[in-house]
Formats: C-alpha cells, structure tokens, sequence
C-alpha cells in the first residue's frame, strides 16, 4: 500500500515496523462538547483504512486519545457548576454515542491525559534534563530552537514560525515559538502534583506519553486533521524525539478541511453542525458516506443537497443488497456463469488497486457502484437465475461495503423477525384473493400495507415488499 506522507510530501510504501502489524494513532477529541461533522472527517476516515488493513491480514493496534483536561474543559465545569471530570465523563460517552453512530469500531486503546500524568511528568523531567525543556515560574516550555529539526512536519523554517507565534505580554519564555509541556495551576483550577508545582500537562504533551505508553518509542503512523499539522503534530515530534532519541512517527496522514455551503465552517457564521443534529435529520450513514466519497486529502463540502444525494446513493446500495436477498429465496441450484463470476472479482480486484493508492475511498466506492450495476444486469429481475451467482454477488456486495463502514443502518427488510412474519402472511393472503380473483380483498390488503408504509413490488420472481 503507499500512502502519501506529509512529512516527506510524496507517495510511499507503508512499510510497517513490526511484520503484519500495524502501529496507529489518531489525535481524539477534547471533550467539553458534541462532535461537529468536521470531528467526523477524521473519525470514519481512519476507522476505514484501519477496516481495511485489517481485511488485507494486517493487525492493527489501534490509539485514539480523550483529552479530558483542558481550558474549554475548565471553563464548561465552571459554567455549570460541576467538576471538569463530569463534563470529561459525559462528553466522552456523547461521543462513543456518535461513533457507533458513524460505525467507528471502538480504539484498541483510548486512553485519558488524566489516566497518563506520571507518564507525562517522565517525559517532561527528561527533556528538562537533557535541555530541552526549561521551567518558569512553575511553567514548564519546550526549548524549539534547540531541536534542529523543528518544523520539518510542516515544512516551515524555524525563524518563519518565530513570526507566526503568539508573543506572551509576560516574559516567562525565552522564545516566542516555546511552548507549553506543563502548565502551573490557576486558583480554582484542577491540578496535580509535580517536581515544579501544581499544576497540569499542556495539550501537546499527552500525545507524546500515550503513543509511547501504548504504541512504544516509534510508531508506525500518526493520524490527523490537516489543521493538527501546525503546532500540534509538530511540537509532538520534537518533544518525543527529544525525548526519546529516535524517530518519532514514520508515516503521517492527514485529512483535508470540511466546508458548509462552500464556506468554511465556524460557529460566528452559523454554519456549524454537530454530528448528532445531522444525524437526527438524516440519519448517521449518510454522514459517514460523505466524509468518504471524496479523497481523504482533498477538501469536501457539506450542504443539504450534498446529503441528500449521499442517501439516494445509499439507496442504491441498499436496493441492490435487497434485491439480491430476494431474488435467493427463488434462485435455482445451476451452475453460475463463469465470465459474470470473473467480472464481479474484477471489481473487487479494482476495489483493492484503489484503496492501496493512498486510500483512494472516492475511487473504491465507484468500483462498488460497477460491481451493483453488473449485478443488476446479471441477477435481478430474471425468472431464472443460478443461486450460486446471486450468493457470490451477494457476499462480495456485503464483503466491500464492509470494508468502507457501510450498508449497516437499515434494517434488513427480508429479515425473519414477528413483524416480517405478519407482512409475509398478508402477502400471501393477497396473492391467494388475487388468484381466487378476488381483487377487492387483494387491493385492501396492498393499501393495508401501504398505510404502514410497506410497499409492494410485483416482480416476475414473485411479490417484493419494502419499508417506504
């Protein structure tokens, strides 16, 4: 597979460390709040290539982190009058809400910065040790111009940076560029423990300590939102390599903007969206779907027309999945065509060309969508079809969608629960009125159906009912 590597800005090989394992960490939420639809970018981008890494026979250790301390942690605590690790704990459990919403399996790890302080306070006392680092006032900064290399992620020079950084009124950095691996408490303020004070870690520095708690000194890749690149992920690799005296990640990944109606979002121009409210008008799957149509690297826009077509597409999926479903209940055991059974793996062949090629999600989905059209052309619809054909279509349908996280919102609507029991029954009572000829009683039953919103399909395979 190659990936393109921010850090190099090319395409390369995605040679992993460890053989047929794969070390991954994906920078988490902080959580003081719902996640927006720009949180989930990243969420169902990397849950699809760890999905398929792992259909391709890799393992994967999975990291994704909660930062539960924080300023915007602090201030909502303070604004509803209760303790941070309250509105830590409730927006942590919003957010796994979300997540099995979008279909994002759960972490191999999700660890916690207040769950990794002693780590932390390790890290930081080998960097002041060794010069890298310096405390001020119970402050503890990260010396930037001593790590020669310090910019390489985001390909700036140091004195570029220099420009761009926040000058402090007060005087307790030396650099402008400095930043911040401990913080020393504010009245008021939770805090804990440390050799320079009370206090608590600054947001860069957790990174450092879980991925090497959990995914030891070198990683294989790291994982992000293209706004993480400066300062977050930069100032992760110099504390960590500082740190630790070896590389830190050797690959990174990171996810393109998302736009609303072509703006960029932002809460002062109220085109800001949390996952949940677009998912209570539209459901979770659409969301997922969006935020992998296009290149994880290239810039997407949500708007309400936008969503709509991600769930007529769906439906196309879901028709298909459906239909298929159906048409085995009266497939005969023949012999399946052998050039129709070598076109379906020829989709499946590109499926796989598209996804090694920097996760190319846009393409692979296209590839599905020639995959439904040989299958309508094939299997549904006929009064003769081989069972064989229909099972094989089937599987790989359901195989690739699997892959990218889809076609696991909507119930199965030939599923074998009391309810299709009863709509089964009433089918075949319709079709017993029909064939007595009683159409009064065949038509009442078909607008019965349809005041519960099922709808009925007369196909020369027989009667096919779906939920409106």
């Amino acid at each position: 597979m190659k990936i393109f590597n921010t850090l190099t800005r090319e395409k390369q090989d995605f040679i992993t460390l460890h053989e047929n394992e794969a070390r991954i960490y994906v920078c988490g939420p902080t959580v003081y709040n719902f996640i927006h639809i720009g949180n989930a970018r990243p969420l169902c981008v990397f849950d699809t290539l760890r999905r398929y890494l792992e259909w391709r026979g890799m393992k994967v250790v999975f990291v994704q982190n909660f930062t539960d301390i924080d300023d915007k942690i602090i201030r909502r605590a303070n604004e509803e009058g209760i303790d941070f690790l309250a509105v830590s704990e409730k927006y942590i459990g919003e957010f796994k809400t979300d997540a099995a919403g979008l279909n994002v399996r759960e972490a191999s790890y999700h660890p916690r910065a207040t769950e990794t302080i002693d780590e932390i306070i390790g890290i930081v006392s080998d960097l002041i040790e060794n010069g890298y680092a310096y405390e001020s006032n119970g402050d503890v900064y990260f010396r930037a111009g001593k790590f020669n290399e310090y910019g390489k992620l985001s390909h700036l020079p140091l004195d570029e940076l220099e420009a761009g950084a926040r000058i402090d009124v007060s005087e307790v950095k030396e650099n402008a560029v400095d930043f911040a691996l401990w913080k020393a408490a504010k009245p008021g303020e939770p805090f804990w423990e440390s050799p320079w004070g009370k206090g608590r870690p600054g947001w860069h520095i957790e990174c450092s300590a879980m991925a090497r708690k959990f995914l030891g000194e070198t990683i294989d890749l790291h994982c992000g939102g293209q706004d993480l690149i400066f300062p977050h992920h930069e100032n992760e690799i110099a504390q960590s390599e500082c740190a630790n005296g070896c590389e830190f990640a050797r690959y990174w990944m990171h996810n393109g903007y998302i736009n609303v109606d072509n703006r960029k979002m932002s809460k002062s121009l109220g085109n800001f969206f949390t996952v949940r409210d677009v998912a209570a008008q539209y459901g979770y799957e659409p969301i997922r779907f969006l935020m992998i149509s296009s290149h994880y690297r290239s810039p997407i826009n949500y708007s309400v027309e936008i969503i709509e077509q991600n769930i007529r597409a769906l439906d196309r999926l879901y028709n298909c999945r459906d239909a298929l479903k159906f048409a085995l209940q009266n497939a005969q055991d023949i012999a399946a065509d052998t050039d129709t059974l070598s076109a379906f793996e020829a989709k499946k062949t590109k499926f796989i060309e598209e996804m090694e090629d920097d996760l190319n999600t846009a393409n692979a989905i296209s590839a599905v969508f020639e995959l439904v059209a040989e299958i309508n052309a094939a299997c549904i619809g006929k009064q003769t079809v081989s069972k064989e054909l229909c099972q094989a279509a089937l599987d790989l349908l359901e195989e690739l969608c699997g892959v990218l996280g889809l076609l696991y919102e909507r119930k199965d609507e030939q599923g074998d629960d009391d309810e299709t029991a009863r709509i089964e029954a009433l089918i075949e009572e319709r079709q017993a009125a029909r064939k007595a000829r009683d159409f009064a009683r065949a038509d009442a039953i078909r607008d019965e159906l349809k005041a519960e919103g099922i709808i009925l399909e007369d196909t020369p395979q027989g009667v096919k009912w779906k939920r409106a």
